[in-house]
């Protein structure tokens, strides 16, 4: 995922990145990444919410442009932030960024767990003869744990950084803390999705699911 490789570029020359100038580039490398790994996950959600809906019966027309809306609001949010921590940085406006992305966070959490839970119990209900019942049943419940536990535990961590100097996830005055920190929150989860969801379905997949009366 380019994301990750950028989160790797950044580790790597974690000290030129601090020193960059001015300061506000720095907290966008670090900031856009994270944004970037949660748009990525939010169309795993898209794709979970298009399935039960369609199995229901319920049309989807909406969900694609609500998506699009939620991430371009986010997005805008975030770069305003930016734009009025790049004219005035003031630790107050750097503890709005941070628990903006905290919320921002907890709602991917939240969301991960609603649409993931919806498709486990929808799949449930299926026949347990059915073709694929048991490792999708699986697919969904494993991937439904990771991305709420990795999401919940960056809104935790992130508030304890806005507040909590000692937990400071800065990459140069903890770089082992902030390996291991972005090990649980990106690049564990991302590795462990990958590999439950190795064998994708064919992009028509989606149709393969009946309304369910």
């Amino acid at each position: 995922m380019d994301d990750a490789k950028v989160r790797s570029v950044v580790f790597i020359f974690h000290r030129d990145v601090h020193q960059m100038k001015p300061e506000i580039v720095y907290h966008v490398l670090l900031d856009l990444t994270s944004l970037a790994f949660l748009t990525t996950y939010a169309l795993l959600v898209l794709f979970w919410a298009e399935i039960y809906y369609q199995a229901r019966g319920v049309s989807t027309d909406g969900l694609r442009p609500s998506f699009y809306t939620i991430n371009a609001l986010v997005y805008a949010v975030q770069i305003a932030l930016w734009f009025f921590l790049w004219w005035k940085p003031l630790q107050a406006v750097l503890v709005l960024s941070k628990m903006f992305f905290a919320g921002v966070s907890l709602f991917a959490s939240l969301v991960f767990l609603l649409y993931g839970g919806r498709l486990f119990l929808m799949l449930r209900q299926f026949p347990v003869e059915s073709r694929g019942r048991d490792r999708k049943l699986q697919e969904v419940g494993y991937v439904t744990i990771i991305c709420f536990t990795c999401f919940l535990i960056r809104c935790i961590m992130v508030c304890f950084d806005a507040f909590d100097k000692a937990a400071n996830l800065d990459l140069l005055n903890h770089p082992i803390l902030d390996f291991i920190y972005y090990l649980l929150v990106e690049i564990l989860p991302s590795s462990l999705v990958l590999f439950i969801l190795r064998k994708l379905p064919p992009k028509h997949g989606i149709t393969q699911y009946h309304p369910i009366q």
